[in-house]
């Protein structure tokens, strides 16, 4: 029989729910992610938790794009920001 090693248990999908959960707070989630990619012995925590950091590097990255481009296009920051918040 197969024996699953340690750092190689699957996560379940209520673990999965739990950690978007915890990640969704802001500053914690964010140091949390942090700290469970870099420390984990669970390899699928430790993947969940990298996947987690580059989404928000990735949202980051696309705000700043939007937040550029409303600047070229002659707007003002009071009304980009309007803009982000309608959406």
């Amino acid at each position: 029989m197969d024996e699953i090693r340690e750092g190689q248990k699957p996560i379940s999908p209520w673990g999965y729910v739990g950690y978007e959960i915890l990640y969704a707070i802001p500053i914690v989630g964010l140091i949390l992610a942090i700290v469970f990619s870099i420390t984990s012995k669970n390899k699928n925590v430790k993947n969940f938790a990298k996947a987690q950091l580059i989404m928000i590097v990735i949202g980051i990255v696309l705000l700043f794009i939007l937040v550029v481009l409303g600047l070229m296009k002659g707007m003002t920051p009071e009304q980009i920001e309007q803009m982000l918040m309608k959406q």
